[in-house]
């Protein structure tokens, strides 16, 4: 792009974000300024080559956005429904990007679109029934999107990390208690399809064929377990990520290792917190400082050992599936 284009470029896009400022003054003029920069950007965007085609369309889904937003906030929403409306813009963008197939701007365009999830993801976060629909929606949104060949790696792990953060949202907000009744019928199916999968295709990732079904279950219950004041769930909880991790060390699978060696460190952290606290508090107050600046010593002095140690782990861990 010569020098010329690309100063017009900016100066284009600094006067749109400033008059959509200066829109926000008054409801009438808040929509005339979007609702011109919408039509204008269509336009540029259908017109237009290369990259002030591809800025255009990205602006284009930019002001979508915020016309979707004032006009939720015009009909007096409250904030958790206009994050439920803004699901629009993505869904919107999805269909556009399938009609649109593998052209240049297509990329861009669902990329922008995409980032008023997070948007309205926090805009819902003070209501969670409505925060675990709007997760279940993008996560609809994002399974759409996978069907697609080109998008389907990235678009495919976006929708069940959707799902199952949905399922979570949903648990907490019903108030239940014993979310394992909940999360077990779907776990345990889930890795039945997983070793299928694997059995199928043994170069698939550990992370595809059984992340979903454990992330069901054990996050879930590790967040159960840290509000638990009695003893039975953490240590049914610790024996089942041990296993877990048994499992996935013996079968060199990095995602049940992965997640039940955290799962286990985390039930251990919250059963001895209060063992360590109470040890700390009885020990003189110079002691913990000194045992830091030994342990920092014995690390410094052996530096290059545990670097090399951490380098090993993670070959290690690389070879896995």
């Amino acid at each position: 792009m010569h020098a010329t284009a690309a100063t017009a470029l900016v100066c284009g896009l600094l006067s749109a974000a400033g008059a959509a400022l200066l829109g926000l003054a008054t409801r009438p003029a808040t929509f005339t300024a979007l609702g011109v920069l919408v039509a204008l950007g269509a336009v540029a965007a259908a017109t237009a080559r290369g990259l002030v085609r591809t800025v255009a369309a990205c602006a284009t889904v930019v002001g979508t956005a915020g016309l979707v937003a004032a006009s939720a906030a015009a009909a007096e929403l409250p904030g958790h429904r206009v994050g439920l409306a803004l699901l629009a813009v993505p869904a919107a963008a999805a269909l556009l990007g399938a009609r649109l197939g593998r052209h240049p701007v297509a990329p861009a365009v669902e990329a922008t679109a995409a980032a008023a999830v997070p948007v309205a993801v926090a805009l819902a976060v003070p209501h969670p029934p409505t925060l675990a629909l709007v997760l279940a929606l993008a996560g609809v949104v994002a399974a759409g999107t996978a069907v697609r060949a080109e998008r389907r790696p990235l678009a495919g792990y976006a929708a069940v990390a959707l799902f199952v953060a949905a399922a979570w949202v949903r648990l907490a907000a019903s108030g239940v208690g014993a979310p394992e009744a909940y999360t077990l019928p779907v776990t345990v199916p889930a890795l039945v399809v997983g070793a299928l999968r694997r059995r199928a295709d043994p170069s698939a990732s550990s992370w595809t064929a059984y992340g979903p079904g454990l992330g069901a279950t054990l996050v879930p219950s590790l967040l159960a377990a840290w509000g638990d004041t009695d003893w039975p769930r953490p240590l049914l909880l610790g024996l089942a990520a041990l296993g877990v991790t048994l499992a996935g060390a013996r079968r060199r699978l990095r995602a049940p290792l992965v997640l039940g060696g955290l799962t286990l460190a985390l039930v251990a952290l919250h059963e001895l917190a209060p063992y360590v606290v109470q040890v700390a508090d009885a020990l003189p107050r110079w002691l913990p400082p000194a045992l830091a600046g030994l342990l920092l010593l014995a690390v410094g002095a052996t530096y290059e050992q545990r670097l090399r140690d951490a380098r090993r782990i993670r070959e290690t861990l690389g070879r896995m599936r």
